[in-house]
């Protein structure tokens, strides 16, 4: 199937990680014939990526931006039309999972810097993008979310929050856009592996040392709490960036013009009752 977005510019925020979610996203958006600008606030990871997509024949920068700050994301934007043209499709990917607690012990502090990257930084990034899509009379808007935005998550009242108001956003988006060729959808996620080229196991321990000193630090999917997690999923497995890639990609083609103001669960079954 032609998903119709050959030659069409696609930011794809968080992408420092070669074969984690947000270069998959970008990859997968570059075989279908778009153009990339992979963004992100680490450079080493994300110009790695640009240059894969570059292999594959396809246009593609990379692009540094701390989204937590409106002029970094406006003065991005301008370099992406110089270089690569007017973005017509943006996908909102990076995020932080940090600063948590439970609501009496998240300090302000913490609450502000998360919601800074969280929400502020997709809204920075549509409203810059918005212009262009308008003038070209198409727009494809993702935002990521998560469970916890639809579910809440004890202990994460920031994450939650901000996760549960870029669903209200690109709704948002998909009202204000609809006459104008933009569509505006949210793929909503459960857990989903995103080591990305993270060592499959840690190496030996250096001589004398104590247990664990020298390795890497245990992925953000392994343990005893992500354990239970996947019991509770019904497909008992967690996600792959490539499930989210495929969804993202379809939402993004012309096939999928009728499509908007959507949260499209991509959790296997996480959300369903599941004993």
């Amino acid at each position: 199937m032609d998903f119709g977005i050959k030659g069409k510019v696609a930011i794809v925020t968080g992408t420092n990680r070669k074969g984690a979610m947000g270069a998959s996203i970008a990859t997968t958006l570059a075989q279908e014939g778009a153009d990339i600008a992979c963004v992100d606030i680490v450079m080493p990871g994300c110009e790695e990526v640009a240059k894969s997509i570059r292999e594959l024949g396809r246009r593609a920068i990379a692009v540094k931006a701390d989204q937590s700050d409106y002029e970094q994301v406006k003065a991005a934007v301008e370099r992406i039309k110089s270089e690569l043209g007017p973005p017509e499709i943006l996908v909102n990917n990076a995020a932080l999972l940090r600063g948590g607690g439970r609501i009496d012990k998240t300090t302000v502090e913490d609450w502000k810097n998360l919601m800074k990257i969280d929400l502020d930084g997709p809204w920075y990034w549509i409203r810059e993008a918005w212009p262009y899509m308008v003038e070209k009379k198409f727009g494809r808007i993702i935002n990521i979310s998560s469970i916890a935005g639809v579910q809440g998550g004890f202990g994460q009242a920031n994450y939650s929050a901000a996760k549960g108001a870029v669903i209200s956003l690109a709704k948002t988006a998909a009202l204000e856009g609809a006459r104008t060729g933009i569509t505006a959808n949210v793929v909503t996620l459960g857990v989903v592996d995103t080591a990305g080229d993270r060592p499959a196991a840690p190496p030996p321990p250096p001589p004398g040392a104590t247990p664990g000193q020298g390795a890497p630090p245990r992925g953000p999917q392994q343990g005893e709490t992500f354990d239970r997690i996947k019991m509770q999923i019904a497909m008992r497995e967690f996600g792959k960036p490539a499930d989210v890639a495929n969804i993202v990609a379809y939402l993004c083609s012309v096939q999928a013009r009728y499509i908007t103001g959507q949260d499209v669960h991509v959790m296997g079954g996480l959300d369903l009752f599941t004993y």
